[in-house]
């Protein structure tokens, strides 16, 4: 194992697949000659040529358009955007085509494509470029969603992404590039789509997060447990499919859940995951859930303001002390 950066990671993974399968390709703005705007790409225009990394014009719905024709005829395309935030110029090509040309065609038509690029706040890019999407997409049948949160499981995680059938929605983010660990050399290391993971064993609360909120939960635990309170922290990394049996797993050990998620509270990812813990295990439950999320207002640019509504290591403490019942005011729903 080499310990490398998070970049590297996902470098290393496309790298070894376009090595491994001619028909996988890279497409997306400044992929090429550039090397990427984050340099997730770097090189591989010089080591496997322009026909299998290309460099697209500014039109998301163009080349992501072309990256599921591409998938149809079977290819295997990874499309980067450049961020998440451009995914709204090409939603017509990705929720009414990708998630349904499918099922549309009772099963005969695979689309192995993959969607993969930044996502969320990042600082002071303003509200049209810190839009986390992962709830619009995990909303919709037909997608696979999910979020990479260490340099290890980018890797694994996007490998399996480009050799699945489906189309995979593969999100990162910008402040996690230069994130280093240890990651296999192995070129056949592969990690489930499907799974989450327990980061932190703990007894009294669960911390589900995902992404880079991960990180913030952990901060969160340490702080906790401080003060003598034993934090369970889980990685969703699968928005679509849930994990539901790491979660239910978890909250039936601790009894009290809360959500830390980058979107606003309202039909966010934490509003299914609360759904799915009161219908499946409602007696297990000591404490309404808390869900930590963004302020429902659009990203500031001011830099203060933009810190003020997020979600916060400050925030997912003092929710958890609200379900333990140690701090006993008014819940603030989404705060």
């Amino acid at each position: 194992m080499a310990e490398i950066e998070f970049r590297k990671a996902l470098n290393m993974a496309i790298d070894e697949e376009l090595a491994r399968d001619p028909d996988v390709f890279v497409i997306g703005e400044e992929v090429a000659e550039y090397d990427g705007a984050y340099k997730v790409t770097r090189g591989l225009l010089a080591k496997y040529g322009a026909r299998r990394v290309v460099d697209a014009p500014i039109s998301e719905g163009g080349f992501c358009g072309l990256g599921i024709g591409a998938a149809m005829l079977g290819m295997r395309p990874v499309v980067e955007l450049m961020t998440f935030s451009f995914s709204l110029v090409a939603m017509d090509q990705i929720l009414n085509n990708a998630a349904k040309i499918r099922y549309m065609s009772g099963g005969q038509v695979r689309l192995p494509v993959t969607f993969r690029g930044p996502g969320g706040v990042v600082h002071q890019l303003g509200a049209t470029h810190s839009n986390a999407t992962e709830s619009i997409f995990a909303h919709t049948p037909g997608l696979k969603v999910v979020a990479c949160s260490t340099p290890e499981n980018a890797k694994g995680l996007l490998k399996s992404a480009i050799r699945d059938d489906d189309p995979v929605i593969f999100l990162e983010s910008e402040l996690l590039y230069a994130l280093k660990g240890e990651v296999p050399d192995d070129p056949e290391f592969l990690l489930p789509l499907h799974k989450g993971r327990v980061v932190r064993e703990g007894s009294d609360v669960t911390l589900v997060a995902w992404s880079k909120r991960v990180h913030q939960a952990m901060e969160a635990a340490d702080r906790l447990a401080a003060d003598g309170i034993r934090a369970e922290v889980l990685d969703l990394i699968s928005l679509r499919p849930l994990d539901q049996d790491l979660i239910l797993k978890s909250f039936r050990k601790t009894n009290r859940l809360v959500t830390v998620e980058e979107g606003w509270s309202f039909c966010g990812i934490g509003a299914s995951i609360a759904d799915i813990v009161q219908r499946q295990a409602f007696d297990f439950m000591d404490a309404p859930v808390e869900r930590v999320t963004l302020e429902e207002v659009p990203m500031p640019y001011n830099e203060a303001m933009e810190y003020h509504v997020q979600p916060s290591v400050e925030k997912i403490v003092k929710a958890a002390r609200r379900v333990l019942y140690r701090d006993v005011k008014e819940s603030t729903d989404g705060r």
